[in-house]
Protein backbone atom coordinates (compact mmCIF):
# COMPACT_ATOMS: atom_id res chain seq x y z
CA UNK A 1 0.00 0.00 0.00
CA UNK A 2 1.35 3.45 -0.97
CA UNK A 3 1.92 6.12 1.76
CA UNK A 4 -0.88 8.27 0.37
CA UNK A 5 -3.31 5.36 0.64
CA UNK A 6 -2.27 4.62 4.20
CA UNK A 7 -2.81 8.27 5.10
CA UNK A 8 -6.28 8.21 3.55
CA UNK A 9 -7.31 5.16 5.59
CA UNK A 10 -5.98 6.60 8.82
CA UNK A 11 -8.03 9.77 8.35
CA UNK A 12 -11.25 7.88 7.61
CA UNK A 13 -13.90 8.75 10.21
CA UNK A 14 -15.58 5.91 12.11
CA UNK A 15 -18.65 6.16 14.31
CA UNK A 16 -17.98 4.56 17.69
CA UNK A 17 -20.83 3.42 19.91
CA UNK A 18 -20.69 2.75 23.60
CA UNK A 19 -20.76 -1.06 23.79
CA UNK A 20 -22.33 -0.86 27.24
CA UNK A 21 -25.39 0.82 25.83
CA UNK A 22 -27.01 -1.47 23.30
CA UNK A 23 -29.60 1.18 22.46
CA UNK A 24 -26.97 3.44 20.88
CA UNK A 25 -25.58 0.56 18.87
CA UNK A 26 -29.09 -0.56 17.91
CA UNK A 27 -29.93 2.92 16.60
CA UNK A 28 -26.71 3.00 14.58
CA UNK A 29 -27.28 -0.47 13.10
CA UNK A 30 -30.85 0.40 12.20
CA UNK A 31 -29.67 3.54 10.46
CA UNK A 32 -26.99 1.59 8.58
CA UNK A 33 -29.35 -1.33 8.15
CA UNK A 34 -28.37 -2.73 4.75
CA UNK A 35 -26.19 -5.27 6.55
CA UNK A 36 -29.18 -6.56 8.52
CA UNK A 37 -31.87 -6.60 5.82
CA UNK A 38 -31.29 -10.27 4.91
CA UNK A 39 -31.44 -11.16 8.60
CA UNK A 40 -34.70 -9.23 9.01
CA UNK A 41 -36.24 -11.12 6.11
CA UNK A 42 -35.15 -14.50 7.49
CA UNK A 43 -36.32 -13.74 11.02
CA UNK A 44 -39.76 -12.57 9.91
CA UNK A 45 -40.14 -15.71 7.79
CA UNK A 46 -38.97 -17.85 10.75
CA UNK A 47 -36.27 -19.33 8.55
CA UNK A 48 -33.32 -18.38 10.77
CA UNK A 49 -32.74 -19.02 14.45
CA UNK A 50 -32.56 -15.96 16.64
CA UNK A 51 -29.46 -17.46 18.24
CA UNK A 52 -27.58 -17.23 14.93
CA UNK A 53 -28.19 -13.50 14.82
CA UNK A 54 -27.12 -13.14 18.45
CA UNK A 55 -23.91 -15.03 17.78
CA UNK A 56 -23.01 -12.62 14.95
CA UNK A 57 -23.88 -9.17 16.20
CA UNK A 58 -25.29 -9.59 19.69
CA UNK A 59 -28.29 -8.20 21.47
CA UNK A 60 -27.98 -4.84 19.72
CA UNK A 61 -28.57 -6.48 16.37
CA UNK A 62 -31.86 -7.92 17.57
CA UNK A 63 -32.95 -4.50 18.77
CA UNK A 64 -31.90 -3.04 15.42
CA UNK A 65 -33.96 -5.68 13.61
CA UNK A 66 -36.94 -4.75 15.77
CA UNK A 67 -36.46 -1.08 14.84
CA UNK A 68 -36.27 -1.92 11.15
CA UNK A 69 -39.34 -4.14 11.38
CA UNK A 70 -41.22 -1.28 13.07
CA UNK A 71 -40.08 1.11 10.35
CA UNK A 72 -41.53 -1.22 7.72
CA UNK A 73 -44.90 -0.86 9.46
CA UNK A 74 -44.93 2.79 10.58
CA UNK A 75 -42.26 4.35 8.37
CA UNK A 76 -39.15 6.11 9.68
CA UNK A 77 -39.35 8.42 12.67
CA UNK A 78 -39.88 12.13 11.90
CA UNK A 79 -39.24 15.02 14.28
CA UNK A 80 -42.26 17.06 15.23
CA UNK A 81 -45.86 16.02 14.68
CA UNK A 82 -46.16 12.51 13.32
CA UNK A 83 -48.16 11.76 10.20
CA UNK A 84 -49.83 8.54 9.23
CA UNK A 85 -52.26 6.13 10.86
CA UNK A 86 -49.55 4.18 12.75
CA UNK A 87 -47.25 6.19 14.98
CA UNK A 88 -44.18 5.60 17.13
CA UNK A 89 -44.66 5.65 20.89
CA UNK A 90 -41.15 5.19 22.18
CA UNK A 91 -39.62 1.94 23.43
CA UNK A 92 -40.79 -0.65 25.92
CA UNK A 93 -39.32 -3.69 27.61
CA UNK A 94 -39.59 -7.02 25.82
CA UNK A 95 -38.21 -10.54 25.93
CA UNK A 96 -36.70 -12.61 23.11
CA UNK A 97 -36.55 -16.40 23.41
CA UNK A 98 -33.27 -18.10 22.54
CA UNK A 99 -32.49 -21.81 22.43
CA UNK A 100 -31.27 -21.93 26.04
CA UNK A 101 -32.41 -18.70 27.69
CA UNK A 102 -34.52 -15.56 27.37
CA UNK A 103 -32.96 -12.13 26.83
CA UNK A 104 -34.43 -8.74 27.70
CA UNK A 105 -34.57 -6.24 24.83
CA UNK A 106 -35.97 -2.76 24.21
CA UNK A 107 -38.58 -2.99 21.49
CA UNK A 108 -40.38 -0.21 19.58
CA UNK A 109 -43.95 0.57 20.56
CA UNK A 110 -46.39 1.36 17.76
CA UNK A 111 -49.99 2.58 18.07
CA UNK A 112 -52.74 3.07 15.50
CA UNK A 113 -54.31 6.53 15.54
CA UNK A 114 -57.62 7.86 14.37
CA UNK A 115 -61.26 7.72 15.50
CA UNK A 116 -62.28 4.22 16.49
CA UNK A 117 -58.94 2.70 15.48
CA UNK A 118 -56.75 3.36 18.51
CA UNK A 119 -54.71 0.40 19.70
CA UNK A 120 -51.36 -1.33 19.86
CA UNK A 121 -49.77 -2.50 16.60
CA UNK A 122 -47.52 -5.57 16.55
CA UNK A 123 -43.91 -5.42 15.39
CA UNK A 124 -43.73 -8.42 13.01
CA UNK A 125 -40.17 -9.51 13.85
CA UNK A 126 -40.91 -9.38 17.59
CA UNK A 127 -44.06 -11.48 17.22
CA UNK A 128 -42.08 -14.06 15.27
CA UNK A 129 -39.46 -14.22 18.01
CA UNK A 130 -42.19 -14.64 20.61
CA UNK A 131 -43.50 -17.73 18.81
CA UNK A 132 -40.12 -19.44 18.91
CA UNK A 133 -40.59 -22.66 20.91
CA UNK A 134 -36.97 -23.73 21.20
CA UNK A 135 -36.64 -22.62 24.82
CA UNK A 136 -39.43 -25.05 25.67
CA UNK A 137 -37.66 -27.79 23.72
CA UNK A 138 -34.36 -27.01 25.44
CA UNK A 139 -36.03 -27.20 28.87
CA UNK A 140 -37.49 -30.57 27.93
CA UNK A 141 -34.08 -31.83 26.85
CA UNK A 142 -32.46 -30.64 30.08
CA UNK A 143 -35.17 -32.04 32.33
CA UNK A 144 -34.94 -35.36 30.49
CA UNK A 145 -31.31 -35.48 31.60
CA UNK A 146 -32.53 -35.62 35.18
CA UNK A 147 -32.20 -31.98 36.21
CA UNK A 148 -34.72 -30.74 38.74
CA UNK A 149 -36.68 -27.58 37.97
CA UNK A 150 -35.36 -26.32 41.30
CA UNK A 151 -31.85 -26.28 39.82
CA UNK A 152 -32.62 -24.92 36.38
CA UNK A 153 -30.50 -21.77 36.94
CA UNK A 154 -27.38 -23.95 36.81
CA UNK A 155 -28.22 -25.51 33.46
CA UNK A 156 -30.00 -22.76 31.53
CA UNK A 157 -27.10 -20.35 31.10
CA UNK A 158 -27.82 -16.81 32.28
CA UNK A 159 -31.58 -17.38 32.11
CA UNK A 160 -32.44 -16.33 35.64
CA UNK A 161 -29.97 -13.45 35.60
CA UNK A 162 -31.03 -12.24 32.17
CA UNK A 163 -34.76 -12.32 32.50
CA UNK A 164 -35.65 -13.79 35.89
CA UNK A 165 -37.54 -16.86 34.70
CA UNK A 166 -39.28 -18.54 37.62
CA UNK A 167 -39.35 -22.24 38.45
CA UNK A 168 -43.07 -22.23 37.80
CA UNK A 169 -42.51 -20.91 34.28
CA UNK A 170 -39.96 -23.66 33.62
CA UNK A 171 -42.58 -26.15 34.81
CA UNK A 172 -45.22 -24.66 32.53
CA UNK A 173 -42.87 -24.79 29.57
CA UNK A 174 -42.09 -28.43 30.33
CA UNK A 175 -45.78 -29.31 30.60
CA UNK A 176 -46.34 -27.92 27.10
CA UNK A 177 -43.30 -29.71 25.68
CA UNK A 178 -44.16 -33.04 27.32
CA UNK A 179 -47.77 -32.77 26.12
CA UNK A 180 -46.40 -32.33 22.61
CA UNK A 181 -44.20 -35.41 23.12
CA UNK A 182 -47.20 -37.47 24.25
CA UNK A 183 -49.22 -36.24 21.25
CA UNK A 184 -46.37 -37.17 18.90
CA UNK A 185 -46.20 -40.65 20.37
CA UNK A 186 -49.97 -41.16 20.31
CA UNK A 187 -50.19 -40.16 16.62
CA UNK A 188 -47.41 -42.38 15.29
CA UNK A 189 -48.36 -44.67 12.42
CA UNK A 190 -46.77 -48.06 11.76
CA UNK A 191 -48.38 -49.04 8.47
CA UNK A 192 -44.95 -49.06 6.80
CA UNK A 193 -43.22 -51.05 9.56
CA UNK A 194 -43.20 -54.85 9.66
CA UNK A 195 -43.34 -55.32 13.42
CA UNK A 196 -42.43 -58.91 14.30
CA UNK A 197 -42.09 -58.69 18.09
CA UNK A 198 -44.04 -56.68 20.67
CA UNK A 199 -42.77 -56.29 24.23
CA UNK A 200 -45.24 -55.20 26.91
CA UNK A 201 -44.35 -54.10 30.43
CA UNK A 202 -45.40 -51.62 33.10
CA UNK A 203 -43.70 -48.73 34.88
CA UNK A 204 -44.52 -47.33 38.31
CA UNK A 205 -44.36 -43.59 39.07
CA UNK A 206 -45.28 -43.17 42.73
CA UNK A 207 -48.90 -44.27 42.94
CA UNK A 208 -49.31 -44.05 39.15
CA UNK A 209 -48.81 -46.85 36.63
CA UNK A 210 -48.01 -46.68 32.92
CA UNK A 211 -48.20 -49.67 30.59
CA UNK A 212 -45.93 -49.36 27.55
CA UNK A 213 -45.16 -51.26 24.35
CA UNK A 214 -41.97 -51.49 22.30
CA UNK A 215 -41.81 -53.22 18.93
CA UNK A 216 -38.99 -54.75 16.89
CA UNK A 217 -39.25 -54.67 13.11
CA UNK A 218 -37.93 -57.18 10.59
CA UNK A 219 -34.62 -55.31 10.37
CA UNK A 220 -34.07 -55.46 14.13
CA UNK A 221 -34.84 -51.80 14.85
CA UNK A 222 -36.77 -50.95 18.02
CA UNK A 223 -39.71 -48.55 18.14
CA UNK A 224 -41.66 -47.07 21.04
CA UNK A 225 -45.18 -48.09 20.00
CA UNK A 226 -47.38 -46.56 22.65
CA UNK A 227 -48.43 -46.35 26.28
CA UNK A 228 -51.48 -46.04 28.45
CA UNK A 229 -52.18 -45.13 32.05
CA UNK A 230 -52.70 -48.35 34.00
CA UNK A 231 -50.85 -51.34 35.42
CA UNK A 232 -49.97 -54.51 33.49
CA UNK A 233 -52.60 -56.33 35.58
CA UNK A 234 -55.26 -53.89 34.43
CA UNK A 235 -57.18 -55.79 31.74
CA UNK A 236 -58.96 -52.68 30.44
CA UNK A 237 -55.70 -50.74 30.09
CA UNK A 238 -53.98 -53.66 28.35
CA UNK A 239 -56.84 -54.07 25.89
CA UNK A 240 -57.00 -50.34 25.17
CA UNK A 241 -53.26 -50.21 24.44
CA UNK A 242 -53.38 -53.13 22.01
CA UNK A 243 -56.50 -51.79 20.29
CA UNK A 244 -54.72 -48.47 19.89
CA UNK A 245 -51.80 -50.24 18.20
CA UNK A 246 -54.24 -51.87 15.78
CA UNK A 247 -55.77 -48.46 15.03
CA UNK A 248 -52.32 -47.10 14.20
CA UNK A 249 -51.40 -49.76 11.69
CA UNK A 250 -50.19 -52.86 13.60
CA UNK A 251 -52.90 -55.14 12.29
CA UNK A 252 -53.65 -58.68 13.50
CA UNK A 253 -53.46 -61.75 11.28
CA UNK A 254 -56.44 -62.18 9.00
CA UNK A 255 -56.72 -58.45 8.28
CA UNK A 256 -55.20 -56.82 5.21
CA UNK A 257 -51.65 -55.83 6.10
CA UNK A 258 -51.78 -57.90 9.29
CA UNK A 259 -49.64 -60.81 10.46
CA UNK A 260 -48.82 -63.04 13.42
CA UNK A 261 -46.31 -61.69 15.91
CA UNK A 262 -44.34 -62.82 18.91
CA UNK A 263 -45.45 -61.16 22.15
CA UNK A 264 -43.07 -60.99 25.10
CA UNK A 265 -44.67 -60.28 28.49
CA UNK A 266 -43.87 -60.49 32.18
CA UNK A 267 -46.47 -63.15 32.95
CA UNK A 268 -49.44 -60.88 33.59
CA UNK A 269 -52.71 -62.74 33.06
CA UNK A 270 -54.40 -59.50 32.00
CA UNK A 271 -51.82 -58.96 29.25
CA UNK A 272 -52.14 -62.57 28.15
CA UNK A 273 -55.93 -62.30 27.87
CA UNK A 274 -55.73 -58.94 26.06
CA UNK A 275 -53.37 -60.38 23.42
CA UNK A 276 -55.80 -63.20 22.65
CA UNK A 277 -58.77 -60.82 22.62
CA UNK A 278 -57.25 -58.23 20.29
CA UNK A 279 -54.73 -60.16 18.17
CA UNK A 280 -56.14 -63.69 18.30
CA UNK A 281 -54.98 -66.95 19.82
CA UNK A 282 -52.54 -67.95 17.05
CA UNK A 283 -49.77 -65.59 18.17
CA UNK A 284 -46.88 -67.16 20.11
CA UNK A 285 -46.35 -65.63 23.55
CA UNK A 286 -43.07 -65.75 25.44
CA UNK A 287 -43.14 -65.38 29.22
CA UNK A 288 -40.15 -63.49 30.59
CA UNK A 289 -37.71 -65.98 32.12
CA UNK A 290 -36.11 -63.38 34.33
CA UNK A 291 -39.45 -62.63 35.97
CA UNK A 292 -40.18 -66.34 36.31
CA UNK A 293 -36.85 -67.04 38.02
CA UNK A 294 -37.42 -64.11 40.40
CA UNK A 295 -40.95 -65.27 41.23
CA UNK A 296 -39.78 -68.82 42.04
CA UNK A 297 -36.65 -67.96 44.00
CA UNK A 298 -38.55 -65.49 46.18
CA UNK A 299 -40.54 -68.48 47.49
CA UNK A 300 -37.53 -70.48 48.71
CA UNK A 301 -35.00 -69.84 51.53
CA UNK A 302 -31.94 -67.75 50.63
CA UNK A 303 -29.70 -70.80 50.98
CA UNK A 304 -31.48 -72.49 48.06
CA UNK A 305 -31.92 -69.53 45.73
CA UNK A 306 -28.65 -69.81 43.83
CA UNK A 307 -29.18 -73.52 43.29
CA UNK A 308 -32.73 -73.08 41.99
CA UNK A 309 -31.70 -70.17 39.80
CA UNK A 310 -28.82 -72.15 38.25
CA UNK A 311 -31.09 -75.14 37.57
CA UNK A 312 -33.69 -72.98 35.83
CA UNK A 313 -31.13 -71.16 33.69
CA UNK A 314 -29.56 -74.46 32.64
CA UNK A 315 -32.95 -75.88 31.68
CA UNK A 316 -33.79 -72.85 29.51
CA UNK A 317 -30.72 -73.56 27.38
CA UNK A 318 -31.99 -77.01 26.48
CA UNK A 319 -34.43 -78.18 23.82
CA UNK A 320 -37.93 -77.24 24.91
CA UNK A 321 -39.06 -80.79 25.64
CA UNK A 322 -35.99 -81.71 27.66
CA UNK A 323 -35.90 -78.33 29.40
CA UNK A 324 -39.53 -78.56 30.53
CA UNK A 325 -38.96 -82.13 31.75
CA UNK A 326 -36.04 -80.94 33.89
CA UNK A 327 -38.09 -78.13 35.42
CA UNK A 328 -41.03 -80.41 36.15
CA UNK A 329 -38.61 -82.61 38.07
CA UNK A 330 -37.38 -79.49 39.86
CA UNK A 331 -40.99 -78.66 40.79
CA UNK A 332 -41.48 -82.16 42.19
CA UNK A 333 -38.39 -81.70 44.36
CA UNK A 334 -39.63 -78.31 45.60
CA UNK A 335 -43.14 -79.60 46.23
CA UNK A 336 -42.29 -81.33 49.51
CA UNK A 337 -41.05 -78.32 51.47
CA UNK A 338 -41.80 -75.33 49.23
CA UNK A 339 -45.14 -75.95 47.51
CA UNK A 340 -45.66 -72.27 46.68
CA UNK A 341 -42.38 -72.20 44.76
CA UNK A 342 -43.33 -75.41 42.95
CA UNK A 343 -46.70 -73.98 41.93
CA UNK A 344 -45.01 -70.78 40.70
CA UNK A 345 -42.57 -72.84 38.62
CA UNK A 346 -45.32 -74.91 36.99
CA UNK A 347 -47.55 -71.90 36.24
CA UNK A 348 -47.11 -70.85 32.61
CA UNK A 349 -44.09 -73.16 32.25
CA UNK A 350 -44.73 -73.90 28.56
CA UNK A 351 -44.69 -70.25 27.56
CA UNK A 352 -41.27 -69.71 29.11
CA UNK A 353 -40.00 -72.12 26.42
CA UNK A 354 -41.85 -70.60 23.45
CA UNK A 355 -38.73 -69.34 21.65
CA UNK A 356 -37.05 -72.74 22.14
CA UNK A 357 -39.67 -74.26 19.83
CA UNK A 358 -38.76 -71.97 16.91
CA UNK A 359 -35.33 -73.30 16.00
CA UNK A 360 -33.70 -69.89 16.46
CA UNK A 361 -29.99 -69.24 17.17
CA UNK A 362 -29.07 -68.80 20.83
CA UNK A 363 -28.06 -65.13 20.33
CA UNK A 364 -31.51 -64.20 19.07
CA UNK A 365 -33.30 -66.36 21.66
CA UNK A 366 -31.63 -64.40 24.44
CA UNK A 367 -33.25 -61.17 23.17
CA UNK A 368 -36.64 -62.79 22.79
CA UNK A 369 -36.80 -64.80 26.02
CA UNK A 370 -37.04 -61.89 28.47
CA UNK A 371 -38.49 -58.39 28.64
CA UNK A 372 -34.97 -56.89 28.79
CA UNK A 373 -35.55 -55.15 25.45
CA UNK A 374 -38.25 -52.99 27.04
CA UNK A 375 -36.78 -52.88 30.54
CA UNK A 376 -33.56 -51.31 29.27
CA UNK A 377 -35.28 -48.17 27.91
CA UNK A 378 -37.46 -48.18 31.01
CA UNK A 379 -34.25 -47.77 32.99
CA UNK A 380 -33.54 -44.72 30.85
CA UNK A 381 -37.00 -43.40 31.67
CA UNK A 382 -36.39 -43.92 35.40
CA UNK A 383 -33.06 -42.11 35.13
CA UNK A 384 -34.69 -39.15 33.42
CA UNK A 385 -37.52 -38.95 35.95
CA UNK A 386 -35.62 -39.81 39.13
CA UNK A 387 -35.71 -36.27 40.49
CA UNK A 388 -39.49 -36.06 40.41
CA UNK A 389 -40.67 -36.65 43.97
CA UNK A 390 -44.39 -35.93 43.65
CA UNK A 391 -46.54 -37.49 40.95
CA UNK A 392 -49.83 -35.62 41.00
CA UNK A 393 -51.82 -37.87 38.67
CA UNK A 394 -51.67 -40.35 35.83
CA UNK A 395 -51.66 -37.60 33.24
CA UNK A 396 -48.42 -36.22 34.63
CA UNK A 397 -46.89 -39.71 34.67
CA UNK A 398 -47.93 -40.27 31.04
CA UNK A 399 -46.42 -36.97 29.90
CA UNK A 400 -43.11 -37.60 31.64
CA UNK A 401 -42.99 -41.19 30.42
CA UNK A 402 -43.66 -40.15 26.81
CA UNK A 403 -40.99 -37.44 26.85
CA UNK A 404 -38.47 -39.75 28.54
CA UNK A 405 -39.18 -42.68 26.19
CA UNK A 406 -38.71 -40.46 23.12
CA UNK A 407 -35.45 -39.09 24.53
CA UNK A 408 -34.26 -42.65 25.24
CA UNK A 409 -35.35 -43.86 21.80
CA UNK A 410 -32.70 -41.68 20.16
CA UNK A 411 -30.09 -44.08 21.51
CA UNK A 412 -31.80 -47.30 20.42
CA UNK A 413 -29.70 -49.86 18.58
CA UNK A 414 -30.72 -52.95 16.69
CA UNK A 415 -31.25 -56.03 18.82
CA UNK A 416 -28.55 -58.67 19.09
CA UNK A 417 -29.03 -61.43 16.55
CA UNK A 418 -31.07 -59.19 14.24
CA UNK A 419 -29.48 -60.86 11.21
CA UNK A 420 -31.40 -64.03 12.16
CA UNK A 421 -34.82 -62.37 12.36
CA UNK A 422 -35.68 -63.82 8.96
CA UNK A 423 -35.91 -67.18 10.76
CA UNK A 424 -38.44 -65.78 13.22
CA UNK A 425 -40.38 -64.20 10.36
CA UNK A 426 -40.44 -67.55 8.57
CA UNK A 427 -41.79 -69.26 11.68
CA UNK A 428 -44.45 -66.60 12.19
CA UNK A 429 -45.51 -66.93 8.55
CA UNK A 430 -46.35 -70.61 9.13
CA UNK A 431 -49.94 -71.83 9.17
CA UNK A 432 -52.24 -71.14 12.08
CA UNK A 433 -52.44 -74.86 12.81
CA UNK A 434 -48.66 -75.23 12.97
CA UNK A 435 -48.31 -72.34 15.39
CA UNK A 436 -51.16 -73.50 17.58
CA UNK A 437 -49.88 -77.06 17.68
CA UNK A 438 -46.41 -75.95 18.71
CA UNK A 439 -47.86 -73.84 21.52
CA UNK A 440 -49.90 -76.82 22.65
CA UNK A 441 -46.92 -79.18 22.38
CA UNK A 442 -45.30 -77.57 25.41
Amino acid sequence: MEPEERSHHVKTAYQVCDVKDSRQLAAFLAKEGQLLLPMLDLIERTEAAVDEVIDVVGRAAVEAILLMSAQAVAGPKHPGKAAGAIRWHGLQAGVVTLSDRKVRVRKPRLRRQGPGSSGEVDVPAYETMQRDGRLRERMLEILMHGVSTRAYEQVLPEMAETVGVSKSEVSREFVEASQAALKTLAERRFDDKEILVIYLDGLVFGACHVLSAIGVDAEGYKHVLGMVEGASENAAAATWLLEDLVARGIQPAGVEGGRRRLFVIDGSKALRAAIDAVYGTANPVQRCRKHKIANVTEQVPKALRDQVKAAMRAAYRLDHEEGMARLRKQAEWLEQEHPTAAASLREGLEETFTVNTMGLPAELRRCLATTNIIESPQSGVRMRTRRVTRWRDGGMALRWAAAAFLATERHFRRIMGYEHLWMLKSYLDGTREAVASKRKAG
